[in-house]
């Protein structure tokens, strides 16, 4: 199994406004057409009738802030704080998020012993292998063969065959003959 990181995001930011608990409040990706953004707006009033938006293009923490007329008021870093609208914006934490690929292949072992398998082959088909075939009939003897490399070596040996054979039979003729000229006792 094999874990891979596929992709990241910049899922929230944790937030406290004067004294508040800490807010935590997702941002979502701006389609700008260039580099990856995400934003949200925080309200500071309660009636949510004023507020800023901020923004975060990485990990490394620092946000861009800017008010309802979108001029940007502060750059602040995480664990800073600024003051915006009358209310001090304090960013406990950006919180990042990653899309994670789990691959599992039942399947590479088949792959590798087909592989294995390929390349024994492979091998194979550099050794030379013949075939020979010999008949005799009615007094004649016939030889022929074939091989699928070497085929002057394979013709070389075709040859040395022959002239053993040759010289069997002139053997077995010579041996013949001196059996005749032997007297039977």
């Amino acid at each position: 199994m094999t874990l891979y990181q596929a992709d990241w995001a910049i899922a929230a930011v944790r937030i406290r406004l004067n004294n508040s608990p800490i807010l935590q409040l997702p941002m979502a990706p701006l389609d700008t057409g260039g580099g990856r953004i995400w934003g949200t707006w925080i309200p500071t009033k309660p009636d949510l009738s004023e507020g800023v938006s901020v923004l975060a293009k990485d990990l490394q923490g620092m946000l861009l802030v800017y008010d309802m007329e979108g001029k940007l008021v502060s750059t602040v870093r995480q664990g800073m704080s600024t003051e915006v609208n009358g209310v001090t914006l304090a960013i406990a934490e950006i919180v990042g998020s990653t899309g994670l690929q789990i691959k599992a292949d039942p399947g590479i072992p088949i792959v590798y012993t087909g592989f294995g398998l390929l390349m024994i082959s492979v091998l194979m088909s550099y050794i030379s292998h013949s075939q020979i075939w010999a008949l005799e009939e009615t007094g004649k003897f016939y030889i022929g063969g074939r091989t699928n490399r070497a085929q002057v070596a394979f013709e070389r040996e075709m040859l040395e065959i022959l002239d053993s054979l040759e010289a069997s039979k002139l053997e077995a003729k010579a041996v013949n003959s001196e059996k005749s000229l032997v007297p039977n006792s």
